[in-house]
């Protein structure tokens, strides 16, 4: 059975934050289960997330919500083990609006680094708000 795959030992990484303000909108935020919070990148496209893992998983969905307005459009998912070269996993495409949203990834190898790049955004300037993200699979 799927089950998060995000835990205390997972790393995470942002390609930006709006105005390196790290203490209101830094990466934990979207992690911290807390619907008042969020990571708000800078401007600019692409923006990206990258996970690394402890140890090989295999994604089988990945759940995002987003802020209305600063929702990405076109987004895939690439993943690769320890030093690997990446692979796109799949792509995605999530409606602009706050609700949380799950796109299933279906037969991914196994991967210990996740990358998920918002490769453009419903915000005029390349903003993206995550509000919460969850990563659901099974260690491989």
């Amino acid at each position: 059975m799927a089950a998060s795959l995000i835990c205390s030992e997972t790393v995470s990484r942002v390609s930006s934050v709006l105005n390196r303000d790290v203490k209101q909108f830094g990466k934990k935020y979207m992690f911290d289960s807390d619907e008042e919070t969020c990571w708000n990148s800078d401007q600019g496209s692409p923006q990206w997330v990258l996970l690394d893992f402890p140890q090989a998983v295999r994604v089988s969905e990945l759940q995002v919500q987003f802020q209305g307005g600063f929702a990405g459009k076109t987004c895939r998912v690439e993943g690769c083990l320890k030093d690997g070269d990446s692979e796109k996993l799949t792509d995605f495409y999530p409606e602009d609006n706050n609700s949380l949203q799950s796109f299933p990834i279906r037969g991914a190898p196994p991967t210990h680094r996740l990358k998920i790049v918002f490769e453009n955004s419903t915000d005029f300037f390349g903003r993206v708000v995550v509000y919460a993200l969850d990563v659901l699979g099974e260690r491989a």
